[in-house]
């Protein structure tokens, strides 16, 4: 593996000036799948990564994190995850295995290097990279993987600035040693902020407070030993409104009403709100921290005031801790927002082998978070993107040399 080649927009020697090789943006999972990909069909790929190592974002995750789909179905092309891995994967063996799948495919990888900007050749037959150090790299195409989870996300609540406490955002949470025999607040109910306020509890946190302003559909992981994953990818093609009602009684079988303790069950139907961008929770402790009370669900947050938490109906709490875990944002408006590809969300238009028509050669994984697993998908996309650009005959991609 490649970490600092000296020019690493200059194709291979035995190769015409014409040739390009295709840059891929990010060295997460998406990123390092993409290049495998296409060094598969013998086109030459360059990973571009900001940070100084493969998986930077999985690298920050807190320690507790494991995988909510099993190590079959999350393993990236070309390399399975060991069984040793066990079924749930854990975070430090997730950035193991990136770590040998970068190496086990000899990927060309350069580190320390941000691409700023993107924007189409001089000559119109591919794209330039503005990257540190005033680099101009140019290629044949552009794969963008630089993440879901790209840059913090924190409400712009007012008064923020009064709060006295400790806050921060569920990004900078490891563990619970510093929470120990402490309050604190968890804000926001997706699955990072569940998990963290589970871990809060069992790490002794005197007392855990959940932040909940629309009740999520919680989804037992595994049920009798059948993985949610499995489900999900069954259903997925199925429509909306049918999964809706087969999912109803499934909940109302496996899930507790958890009414009495603030969590009633959602109005809208699962799938509905899966489409709308809303993934369910799946259930590592929050059942059961709930019904024993050992975290309890108070109303959103409305704002600070006086150095306290002012909920929207009306109460005024004093934690030590605040812990926003209230998303990310993906952040690319300054690296291609330029190129009208992006909605009015900041989410590219298309993802995978599809382009978008005024930007040919420009490519995306990685940003959605479907239920059936964000790392099979971004192993099932990078196929398709290698299979797309290797078909492409309006441009000269560099190729590897034979072995």
């Amino acid at each position: 593996m490649a970490d600092t080649p000296q020019h690493p927009d200059r194709p291979a020697p035995d190769h015409p000036l014409t040739d390009r090789p295709v840059y891929v943006i990010g060295g997460g999972p998406g990123g390092l799948s993409v290049a495998y990909a296409l060094r598969a069909r013998g086109l030459r790929a360059v990973v571009l990564e900001k940070s100084d190592r493969v998986g930077a974002s999985w690298r920050r995750h807190y320690d507790r994190l494991h995988l909510h789909t099993t190590r079959r179905l999350s393993g990236l092309p070309g390399l399975p995850m060991p069984r040793r891995f066990g079924r749930w994967v854990s975070r430090d063996d997730v950035v193991r295995y990136l770590e040998k799948y970068a190496e086990h495919h000899d990927l060309e990888i350069v580190t320390g290097v941000e691409v700023s900007r993107v924007e189409p050749s001089p000559d119109g037959s591919g794209w330039l990279l503005r990257a540190t150090g005033g680099r101009e790299l140019t290629g044949a195409a552009v794969v963008v993987a630089t993440g879901h989870n790209h840059t913090p996300r924190i409400p712009d609540w007012p008064g923020r600035g009064s709060y006295s406490g400790e806050f921060l955002h569920a990004g900078e949470y490891r563990n619970p040693a510093p929470y120990a025999g402490r309050e604190v607040l968890v804000v926001g109910v997706g699955n990072t902020g569940a998990e963290i306020a589970v871990d809060l509890v069992e790490g002794g946190a005197s007392r855990v407070r959940l932040a909940v302003r629309t009740a999520p559909h919680i989804v037992r992981r595994s049920t009798a030993g059948w993985p949610a994953q499995f489900t999900s990818i069954l259903v997925r093609r199925l429509p909306v409104g049918l999964v809706d009602r087969l999912a109803k009684p499934v909940a109302k079988l496996s899930v507790p009403d958890l009414s009495a303790h603030g969590l009633p069950r959602p109005g809208t139907g699962l799938y509905s709100r899966v489409k709308e961008g809303a993934i369910p929770v799946l259930d590592v402790g929050l059942i059961d921290a709930v019904r024993r009370g050992r975290i309890e669900i108070v109303a959103a947050v409305d704002g600070f005031e006086d150095g306290k938490v002012v909920l929207t109906d009306g109460t005024r709490l004093s934690p030590d801790a605040v812990i926003a875990a209230t998303g990310y944002v993906r952040a690319l408006e300054d690296l291609v927002g330029h190129l009208g590809v992006l909605d009015a969300h900041g989410k590219p238009v298309v993802r995978g082998a599809r382009t978008p028509a005024h930007a040919s050669g420009l490519y995306f994984t990685g940003y959605t978070n479907p239920i059936s697993g964000n790392l099979r998908e971004m192993a099932i996309d990078a196929q398709k993107i290698a299979k797309a650009i290797a078909g492409d005959g309006s441009r000269r991609i560099a190729r590897l040399p034979m072995p």
